[in-house]
């Protein structure tokens, strides 16, 4: 098991969910994934005291909107199991969830979004997942490089 710090990215549309929001809130459950992939970072990689860049997506300002931590250890997603819901999963059970989540706790809110366009222009990043050609994920991991170089735009 790693129990290295880790660093991650993810991503919150903020008209469902901002920064700003996260900071009113403190603490969230991150629900609401639906991706295999980031589904098993969460319950499998993450851990509390990870640092976490909070990412607005699909918005007039993409791009880092401050920085969170994970809260919790990972747990199951309870959106799954209501039937009313958008994040309803018919297969999932309570004796077999099929989603996880963790909590996320607010640290900071940049100043100012740092824009994608900005982030493809640092040197720093030209690996970093997010800023790849076709990439949808809503959480990616992030080195300890890429997540300073990002907090150097926040400073």
């Amino acid at each position: 098991m790693n129990t290295a710090k880790q660093y991650w990215l993810m991503k919150s549309e903020p008209s469902e969910y901002s920064i700003d929001d996260l900071k009113r809130d403190k603490v969230a459950p991150w629900f609401g994934v639906r991706n295999y992939l980031a589904r098993n970072y969460m319950r499998d990689q993450m851990r509390v005291g990870d640092m976490i860049l909070f990412y607005h997506s699909s918005c007039d300002a993409v791009g880092v909107a401050g920085i969170a931590k994970v809260a919790s250890a990972p747990y199951s997603d309870e959106t799954q199991f209501d039937r009313q819901g958008k994040y309803y999963d018919p297969k999932a059970t309570k004796e077999k969830p099929r989603w996880q989540l963790v909590d996320v706790q607010f640290v900071k809110k940049c100043k100012e979004v740092i824009p994608l366009a900005e982030l493809r222009r640092e040197v720093a990043l030209k690996d970093m997942i997010v800023l790849r050609p076709g990439n949808r994920l809503s959480i990616t991991p992030v080195t300890e490089k890429e997540f300073g170089a990002v907090i150097d735009f926040s400073a």
